[in-house]
């Protein structure tokens, strides 16, 4: 038994330095492992939450960038003043009522809306809604005598047609007091005018000119190269022109109703005189005189508010006023008064064209827009007063002063008003 005690401490001397050699080489194995991994990322970071909060002031900037990007586009201009909204598609067209409280807007969803301006600076604005027979979409709108009557141009696929409608006179009861006014009804209509062309512009007044009776006179011109004189109250149609050209770009009617000019496709512009019967009415239209000095295609224009000057836009880059008041009948020309260049160029350089114009009821001030830029220049020096360059969302599609002063809160304002394709129509302030 003695004998095996040696043989049993040997093997138990020779487990131990094996298992000893066993957990020595594991040992050094895992170590050489940790080593493998630690080797793989050269920046260990042993602070797993430092780690992971590390990103955190780089991520905090972008969230106030873009903050600042939108409180940017909300700021308006100085001379923003209100957005009229509601409108479901691309606004065509506007005109002010001659009183100025009243605005009217055509809009390609079909529906003419006459918004009542009480105040410009409202957080809302009642307006009178009217929609348009089925398939007509309108293109431009004009007050007929007063807000109560309006004549609408409408496009559809069998062609144009215009519509005036207006409204009954309430029949006032002693018993029962009307709650409301009635909604207009078409007093007259016509349909495939202008050889089923679209009216690009439909401008109105009232005829003050000589013997003329006072009537609204509404100027319709085509795409093509027709000008219609209509009769406000009755429909009626007093004349009929032609610029003889490719197309026209518009046609107005001065304000004293005196003269029809239009802007066609060349760089001449022509003019006809409303003749007037001892009776008021309108006995004939006659071309008068042309304006020559463009050097490229005029491609919008405007009468002072005198009727004597014409303000002329074309695509040579100039502005140019023009002396209507002469003695035609004896050869005597109309002269250029003043030329200004347009103040507008693209990213290379090149001078921009206005798009459309409109002059303030004093005479001063020349409202001009090209795309959705919108600039306000001094009738007199041609010198630019304000710009709003991204007036709209969209091209401007209509511009309009209105004839006379609108509350703004505790002051009276002279405002402009734009359309746009963006569906919006804005109030804007003249500048001082």
């Amino acid at each position: 038994m003695d004998e095996f005690i040696p043989i049993l401490a040997f093997s138990l001397l020779l487990g131990a330095i094996i298992a000893l050699i066993f957990f020595n080489t594991y040992y050094r194995k895992r170590q050489s492992e940790v080593r493998s991994i630690a080797n793989l990322n050269p920046n260990p970071n042993p602070n797993p939450i430092t780690s992971s909060s590390k990103p955190l002031p780089n991520k905090k900037p972008n969230p106030k960038h873009h903050s600042s990007d939108k409180d940017q586009s909300k700021r308006h201009h100085p001379l923003d003043l209100n957005t009229l909204k509601g409108h479901g598609d691309a606004v065509t067209g506007l005109c002010f009522s001659p009183d100025g409280r009243n605005l009217a807007t055509a809009c390609a969803d079909g529906v003419v809306r006459v918004f009542k301006l009480e105040d410009a600076s409202s957080k809302s604005f009642k307006f009178l809604r009217i929609n348009l027979p089925a398939g007509g979409h309108p293109t431009a709108v004009a007050f007929s005598e007063d807000a109560s009557s309006i004549v609408v141009s409408s496009h559809s696929l069998s062609g144009c047609s215009l519509y005036m409608y207006g409204e009954e006179k309430p029949k006032a009861s002693e018993d029962k007091p009307q709650a409301k006014l009635p909604l207009p009804e078409i007093k007259w209509q016509h349909h495939k005018v202008h050889d089923k062309k679209a009216i690009i512009t439909m401008f109105g007044t009232s005829a003050t000119y000589g013997s003329a009776d006072g009537s609204a006179l509404i100027a319709s011109c085509s795409e093509g190269t027709d000008i219609i004189l209509w009769h406000g109250k009755t429909g009626k149609s007093l004349g009929h022109v032609d610029t003889n050209q490719l197309k026209n770009n518009m046609a107005t009617i001065s304000p004293n109703g005196r003269f029809i000019a239009a802007a066609a496709f060349t760089a001449d512009v022509k003019i006809w005189e409303i003749v007037y019967a001892k009776d008021g009415s309108v006995k004939e239209v006659l071309n008068v005189m042309q304006l020559k000095g463009h050097k490229s295609a005029v491609t919008w224009l405007c009468f002072a508010p005198n009727s004597e000057q014409i303000i002329t836009a074309s695509k040579d880059g100039s502005l140019r006023i023009w002396n209507i008041n002469v003695r035609y009948h004896m050869d005597e020309d109309p002269k250029t008064l003043k030329v200004f260049p347009i103040p507008l160029c693209d990213s290379t350089g090149t001078a921009l064209h206005y798009d459309r114009l409109s002059i303030s009821p004093d005479g001063k001030i020349l409202a001009a827009t090209h795309g959705s830029t919108l600039q306000w220049l001094s009738a007199e020096t041609g010198k630019v007063l304000d710009t709003a360059e991204k007036a709209h969302d969209g091209d401007i599609t209509g511009i309009a002063w209105s004839p006379k002063t609108i509350p703004n809160g505790n002051e009276k304002v002279l405002v402009l008003a734009t359309a746009s394709v963006d569906k919006k129509v804005k109030l804007w302030a003249a500048p001082s």
